[in-house]
């Protein structure tokens, strides 16, 4: 009767352990774990079975999108997700105990999660998306995910501008622990991404992702070392909307000035054509006034290159008004030269008058019949005639000096305007070589 009651026991012991094991839900991994509601120690406090451990944090961060770079407020604003690995010591299991399960997910208030922000982050609080549920393994390591629309500050230096490249760092830091309780790291090499985000990106903007780099260091705040993640990244600038928008504009209106030059001087349509280029190269210069910061201490590249145009063709403009001025001053010579000739002409004509004799056959009129009274006498005839000699020799030089000061000023303009565009053309050609030469150059 015992023995029956013995085998009846161990059927029954039986029976219940392989129903236990064929019991292969997450509920009993769960209840193995005890991570219920109720367990708020998994929640607040690191997950380590000794203080003096610690918690390595590895993070793999992905860019997805550059979305725009505000030049004027120094921002880059750009699509992220961000993958979070770290152990928790607690929650293991042994796999072969709870068939094969590998992996189950968890809610995240449920569990300790890293406190990881950005440093330079400056964007609304409600762009980070985070999953409901992390990824726990079996070994206990656990995976959180987050996405973001993240906005960061970012020195942008566009000296180089619309050739320049930026170079923007991500820094990630846990807010509330020292680098002997949390230790940032990377889960995979950073480097190796580039090519995949640039076929990602490629459409989007006029930015493309050239170059990523990570590295980790710890810094002293407060006399508490912090352990920090940094993600460099390398912008490139796209620059063809720029080159076609205001470089090719600029360079084509200083074209047409130099082509002004070979315009006749006349009625003021070289001065109304050197005008309307100056005119639109300031309307090029308030386009870029709304592209580039104010506050930017040096001028970048294509603000110079701006000014000098601008400078060069407002030069231009000077000389010729100055050339129309001078040869403006020939006008009262030449008016002079014409109204002396005229008169010269007249006395001509007088002496003719005077010097004729009267043949024998010829009727003398009354008035040119001289008196029997007044014989004229010889003296007085030659002294008439030397009078007007003189007075046509007077009026020839005046004549001649008026014809010689008539033709100065248009001469001398003439010149000037030959050394001016001699100097003007080589200039142009300098300052062209010297600022497409030293654009594509590094700043330092």
């Amino acid at each position: 009767m015992a023995a029956r009651r013995v085998l009846v026991f161990l059927a029954f012991i039986s029976a219940f352990s392989s129903s236990q094991a064929s019991d292969c839900s997450y509920n009993q991994l769960l209840d193995y774990l005890n991570v219920t509601a109720s367990d708020s120690l998994l929640g607040i406090s690191r997950p380590v079975k000794d203080w003096t451990r610690t918690t390595h944090v590895q993070l793999e961060t992905s860019l997805y999108g550059i979305v725009d770079v505000d030049e004027k407020f120094q921002t880059v604003t750009c699509d992220i997700w961000v993958k979070m690995f770290w152990t928790n010591e607690f929650l293991t299991w042994d796999r072969s105990e709870f068939c094969g399960i590998n992996s189950l997910t968890l809610p995240r208030s449920l569990i300790w999660i890293p406190d990881i922000s950005i440093q330079e982050d400056v964007s609304d609080s409600q762009t980070v998306v985070e999953d409901a549920f992390v990824t726990l393994y079996y070994h206990g390591l656990i995976n959180g995910n987050m996405r973001q629309h993240l906005t960061f500050t970012c020195q942008l230096d566009i000296f180089r501008f619309p050739f320049d490249e930026q170079q923007c760092n991500v820094t990630f830091f846990s807010m509330s622990s020292d680098d002997k309780s949390i230790k940032l790291g990377t889960m995979t090499n950073f480097t190796n991404i580039p090519q995949h985000l640039d076929e990602i990106t490629k459409a989007q903007g006029e930015w493309k992702l050239k170059a990523t780099h990570h590295f980790e260091y710890t810094v002293v705040a407060d006399g508490i070392p912090q352990s920090k993640l940094v993600y460099m990244v390398t912008l490139q600038r796209k620059p063809f909307l720029y080159v076609i928008n205001l470089i090719l504009p600029l360079l084509f209106l200083l074209v047409l000035d130099l082509g002004s030059f070979f315009i006749t001087e006349g009625k003021g349509e070289k001065l109304g054509f050197k005008v309307t280029i100056l005119l639109s190269i300031f309307v090029l210069l308030l386009i870029l006034k709304d592209i580039l910061p104010s506050t930017e201490e040096n001028l970048p590249m294509i603000a110079i290159y701006c000014v000098a145009i601008f400078t060069l063709v407002w030069i231009s403009v000077l000389e010729t008004m100055l050339v129309s001025f001078l040869m403006s001053l020939d006008g009262p010579y030449e008016e002079r030269a014409r109204s002396s000739g005229l008169r010269v002409n007249i006395l001509l004509v007088a002496d003719d008058d005077h010097k004729e004799p009267a043949g024998v056959g010829d009727k003398v009129p009354p008035e040119k019949v001289l008196s029997p009274v007044d014989p004229p006498g010889d003296s007085d005839m030659l002294k008439l005639i030397l009078d007007k000699v003189k007075s046509v020799q007077l009026e020839s030089k005046r004549k001649n000096k008026v014809k010689r000061w008539s033709g100065g000023c248009r001469r001398l303009a003439k010149i000037f305007d030959c050394v001016f565009t001699s100097v003007y053309f080589l200039t142009t050609a300098a300052f062209q070589i010297w600022i497409f030469s030293n654009w594509n150059k590094p700043r330092f």
